[in-house]
């Protein structure tokens, strides 16, 4: 039998759900991403000689979703 009594002791956080202050940061963030993601993306296929495999959007979403839960960590 294992063990059960070492996750009572762990603290849980409930799931909480994105306010709308996130979803602002998050807006801003990615539109300024946005600019800078498309010059990489540019900058990248002249290099490399061929297309990046993720476009500038999706490299703009990334960008801003991983800044995003930072500036809202405790």
């Amino acid at each position: 039998m294992s063990d059960q009594t070492a996750s009572e002791t762990a603290v849980q956080h409930a799931q909480r759900t994105p306010k709308t202050e996130f979803y602002i940061y998050f807006a801003l963030i990615f539109v300024v991403a946005i600019p800078i993601a498309m010059v990489n993306w540019v900058f990248r296929l002249i290099v490399d000689r061929r297309l990046p495999v993720h476009g500038p959007l999706a490299r703009a979403w990334r960008e801003a979703g991983s800044i995003t839960p930072a500036i809202f960590r405790p």
